[in-house]
């Protein structure tokens, strides 16, 4: 493998763990899709992620994910399981994508900028929907939810496309998002009455 290969490979498997941070299966559902169709080589103990039965399994979690976003309360409990979730996804997702490295390098890689982006991702999300939740009474939630689920389409097909974009995307973004956290944290809390 080139190194060209090797960037190439971690890149796309950054953005696809930066995506899990939006939505635990939908970005395992595209490269699971991609893997089937023969669009995506897998590391060899991922094969089985381009299967029929992985494709059938992951649509069922991924169509299951995305409607049980959109029910009041569902949503904020969904979100403290998922930070663990998206953490372990973004580790499995980006080593699947890693090929040809020793087995250290890729899974330190994976847990590292897989993991870390995919939890980073999804800590800032919980954040917002928790934020959502408190000034609008959770009416701001579904909105919310719907920019989670476009932003893991859209993070998971660009990451298809064009790897080395999505990963300048996803520096972009979590540099909003840290600069958005920094505000949110110097904030005042209202006073008491």
């Amino acid at each position: 493998m080139s190194d060209f290969d090797l960037a190439l490979s971690i890149a796309l498997g950054i953005g696809l763990a930066a995506a899990t941070g939006f939505r635990v299966f939908l970005p395992m559902l595209v490269m699971s899709a991609a893997a089937y169709t023969g669009h995506l080589q897998l590391a060899d103990s991922f094969v089985w992620l381009g299967t029929p039965s992985a494709l059938t399994l992951l649509g069922v979690a991924a169509l299951a994910e995305i409607l049980a976003y959109y029910i009041p309360g569902v949503d904020n409990l969904l979100d403290a399981l998922a930070t663990p979730a998206a953490f372990v996804a973004g580790t499995v997702i980006a080593a699947a994508v890693v090929t040809d490295l020793p087995p250290l390098v890729k899974w330190s890689t994976a847990i590292i900028a897989g993991g870390g982006v995919a939890g980073l991702t999804q800590s800032t999300t919980a954040l917002l929907r928790v934020k959502s939740t408190i000034f609008t009474g959770g009416l701001g939630n579904p909105v919310v939810a719907t920019g989670e689920l476009g932003g893991a389409l859209i993070l998971s097909l660009l990451a298809l496309a064009a790897p080395f974009a999505t990963l300048a995307l996803v520096i972009v973004l979590l540099w909003l998002a840290f600069r958005m956290l920094r505000q949110i944290a110097r904030r005042e809390p209202p006073p008491a009455r």
